[in-house]
């Protein structure tokens, strides 16, 4: 909460305010701050001191920017990539990306779905740079937030860029899927790692009332807790593509295509659908529904978690479309 105490170690911090400023007139420009309390936060959070390095794609890989080359213009380009409306490679492991900075306006629709009030505890699955986390504390303040992530190499770095930005909220190494159990309940959980469905511990660790956020299939989920066994919530509205989160998860059921007519995968919000009834429903049917329903944005989809089922389902969650996640579908 307040301003940040930027670190006196920084070099570009002067550099880094003007980029920041940019980035905000940015996101408000697409409409993307319209809570003060987060446009605060993104006016004042130094994210280039969470990113000091990142991977951007280059021919045939990646090319890594860092805030110490000696080349003076690579260190502006990293400086303002950092501020780039841009999603960001922190780790790459035998040509893989295993980790990532999520897009700044991505996090801005993803922090505004918590409905964070004065006071609520929160619970970040997928520690990442640290940066999201410094934006929850600036909200909340930091012993209001706990981050968890799955490598000790990742919350080791996440700690020591979050002291850079002056926060230090819990940074727990340990398996997301299983909550923080020590620092519940809490009233926020957000992820920042793509899920196949929603992990029982995490309701069980929410107050009533509590809201989740988190990546399904190729949207965001967002989730209202009555109870420590029952959640139910709808899609926003924008597409998110998130690292697989890692852990005690199931796999993620195989989507199939076979069968499918010419360009159909084209559609992003068809592909939305197959790969939220992959497991559940034969592709096809998932596309002759999709254009019988008037091909449905992710809104229109939503969760319900019960005991120990949980399945999606469109426009209604009694209606007649409702598919088991990954497993059996309950209609077609």
């Amino acid at each position: 909460m307040g301003a940040e105490r930027q670190d006196p170690r920084d070099p570009q911090a002067e550099a880094a305010v003007a980029a920041r400023s940019r980035m905000v007139a940015v996101l408000d420009a697409a409409g993307a701050l319209p809570d003060p309390a987060w446009r605060a936060a993104f006016a004042q959070v130094p994210r280039h001191l969470c990113v000091p390095y990142y991977y951007v794609g280059a021919l045939g890989g990646y090319e890594r920017l860092w805030c110490e080359d000696p080349d003076p213009l690579r260190r502006e380009t990293w400086l303002l990539g950092a501020y780039e409306d841009k999603p960001l490679g922190l780790r790459v492991r035998d040509g893989d990306m295993v980790s990532t900075a999520s897009q700044p306006s991505l996090m801005a629709a993803m922090l505004h779905a918590l409905e964070a009030r004065d006071g609520d505890t929160a619970l970040e699955i997928g520690a990442g740079s640290g940066y999201n986390a410094a934006l929850l504390c600036h909200r909340l303040g930091d012993d209001r937030v706990t981050t968890v992530d799955l490598d000790p190499g990742i919350t080791e770095a996440a700690r020591a860029h979050l002291a850079r930005c002056g926060h230090h909220p819990a940074v727990v190494t340990g398996d997301g899927a299983r909550g923080c159990p020590g620092r519940a309940p809490f009233d926020l959980v957000i992820a920042t790692c793509g899920l196949p469905s929603v992990p029982a511990a995490w309701i069980a660790q929410c107050r009533p009332g509590a809201r989740i956020v988190a990546p399904l299939s190729t949207g965001v989920l967002r989730l209202r807790v009555r109870d420590a066994g029952y959640a139910e919530g709808r899609f926003l509205h924008t597409a998110a593509y998130f690292v697989p989160l890692r852990g005690a998860v199931p796999p993620a059921p195989e989507v199939r295509t076979a069968g499918l007519p010419r360009g159909a995968l084209d559609s992003d919000l068809f592909r939305f659908l197959l790969v939220l009834t992959a497991g559940s429903l034969d592709p096809y049917e998932a596309y002759a529904l999709w254009q019988r329903e008037g091909r449905p944005e992710r809104e229109r989809y939503g969760v319900t978690v019960t005991g120990g089922a949980q399945w999606a389902w469109l426009d209604d969650p009694g209606g007649p479309y409702a598919w088991a996640l990954g497993t059996t579908p309950t209609g077609a």
